[in-house]
């Protein structure tokens, strides 16, 4: 890769940043709100009652924003860092695997978190209805099912790619 100048170094630090601190708080999110639940048909655990419910689903609105808000600025500033450095995705792979990567997970992702931008807003409202919030975040466990875990490991393997940086094709000079 060649040398970059400040303005796509700012980008991919602002990209590296948010990427590696939305995977983490991906993964406590997910664990976090599966715990609400019983494994095989998830209902609402016993120790969960509706005295206690609110002030646990409430509990969970900086998850939930944090997810959401990483990920938006992860994908600008990633955008922003290909326009930016005009690197030729052509010479080196593991950049390109990284856009592929990044691609094809990006719709998916956009769904489920029209789902979390509906348990946001539910959460910042007056009253939080319980019911409805349940109900998004268990909607968000069953329509993609292992999308998350699969998510998750792509993106472990885009901070591996991002570190090593394989399959550089040097250009050919005369």
């Amino acid at each position: 890769m060649r040398k970059l100048s400040k303005l796509p170094k700012i980008f991919l630090f602002i990209t590296s940043i948010s990427c590696c601190l939305w995977l983490g708080s991906y993964v406590l999110r997910m664990f976090i709100s599966y715990q609400l639940f019983e494994a095989p048909d998830l209902i609402i655990k016993s120790y969960i009652t509706s005295e206690n419910i609110e002030g646990i689903l409430f509990t969970l609105l900086p998850a939930f924003t944090t997810t959401f808000v990483l990920y938006i600025l992860f994908i600008l500033s990633f955008i922003l860092f290909l326009a930016t450095s005009k690197i030729s995705l052509k010479n080196n792979g593991w950049l390109f695997m990284i856009c592929l990567t990044i691609l094809i997970t990006l719709p998916f992702e956009a769904y489920l978190m029209i789902i979390d931008y509906k348990i946001i807003m539910a959460l910042m409202s007056d009253t939080i209805d319980s019911s409805f919030v349940t109900e998004n975040i268990r909607d968000r466990f069953t329509v993609f099912s292992s999308f998350p875990l699969i998510e998750i490991f792509c993106y472990f393997a885009i901070i591996f790619l991002a570190l090593f940086q394989p399959l550089i094709k040097e250009p050919v000079t005369k």
